[in-house]
Formats: structure tokens, C-alpha cells, sequence
């Protein structure tokens, strides 16, 4: 009985997030069709492991946390390689007009180490609260404070082309 009802709170966190979910593995695997293998393996492992749903109102965050790890995992199994989708290589080639309007802090989050970019992105892409953030990434609150502040801080550098001028 208890499953079932875990089901279902599953089901619908699935369908109300579904969105952010695909952008959320999206972010991490930069491609269509990794993103949507990365977010059905996830269900996959979410559904095949619902007794290990301890709190059912934390099953959207247990649900991320899945997603996320198995983004990561995704990654170190495909990391000698680096695809490109169709979209991304017209908006890189040259005479292709820039669609995204936040084309450098896009690039700039890429280079952020992993640790920083999924606090960043779980943040603010994703709107989730600090202690969220904690819970899908396994980690102490004031360690993903601390992380978010470091991560806003290297943005920050990285995005100033020039040094800051002092306001008279």
C-alpha cells in the first residue's frame, strides 16, 4: 500500500517536473538525445527503487538527486567523448546569428568545475531552496552555501572582460 502511494507521488512529481527535469540533465550532458536517455534511466531507477523513498514529501528532491547522479554517471561512462548536436555546432560556426542572449554566462557556467555549475544550476535554474540544493547533491547545507558563494564568485571573475571601474 505504502509503494503504491510513493508511486504515485512519483508519477506526479514526474509529470509536473518533467520540464525542468530534461533541462536539468540537459545542462549537465549538453545534448537531446543524452538528456532524454539520462531522464528515462532515471525514472527507470527512481521506479525500480521507490522503497528507498524514506520521506514522501522530499520526492522531488530525492527524484533530482537521482537525475543528477545519473547525469554524472552518464558522463565518466562517456567521457572521451564530446558530441555536439546540430543546434549547437549552427550556433557556433561562424555567420550563424547568436540566439542565446546569455551566450557568455552559458559558456562561462560550462567552464565551471561540476561541483559549482550543479549548485548553480539547482539554485537558480531550478529554483530550489538551499537545503533542496543540500538534499540532491548529498551534501551539508553550509557546504553548498559555501559553494554557491564560490561559484557566484568565480562567475563573477570570469565574466568581467575588463576590470571594474571605480564609480565617482
Amino acid at each position: 500500500m505504502l509503494n503504491r502511494k510513493s508511486e504515485k507521488l512519483l508519477m506526479r512529481c514526474i509529470t509536473e517536473h518533467q520540464e525542468n527535469v530534461y533541462r536539468l540533465a540537459f545542462s549537465y550532458v549538453k545534448n537531446k538525445e543524452d538528456a532524454l536517455d539520462v531522464v528515462q534511466e532515471a525514472i527507470y531507477k527512481a521506479m525500480t527503487h521507490i522503497e528507498r523513498l524514506k520521506d514522501a514529501d522530499a520526492v522531488k528532491s530525492w527524484f533530482y538527486r537521482i537525475v543528477v547522479n545519473t547525469a554524472l554517471d552518464f558522463l565518466r561512462r562517456n567521457k572521451k567523448v564530446d558530441t555536439m548536436d546540430h543546434e549547437m555546432i549552427d550556433i557556433l560556426s561562424t555567420g550563424a546569428e547568436d540566439l542565446y542572449s546569455d551566450i557568455d554566462l552559458q559558456r562561462t557556467l560550462n567552464d565551471l568545475p561540476i561541483k559549482y555549475r550543479s549548485v548553480i544550476i539547482l539554485r537558480y535554474f531550478e529554483d530550489l531552496k538551499i537545503n533542496e540544493v543540500a538534499e540532491v547533491l548529498n551534501e551539508n547545507t553550509n557546504t553548498i552555501k559555501t559553494r554557491l558563494y564560490q561559484a557566484l564568485q568565480l562567475l563573477r571573475m570570469n565574466m568581467l572582460d575588463e576590470p571594474p571601474k571605480e564609480i565617482k
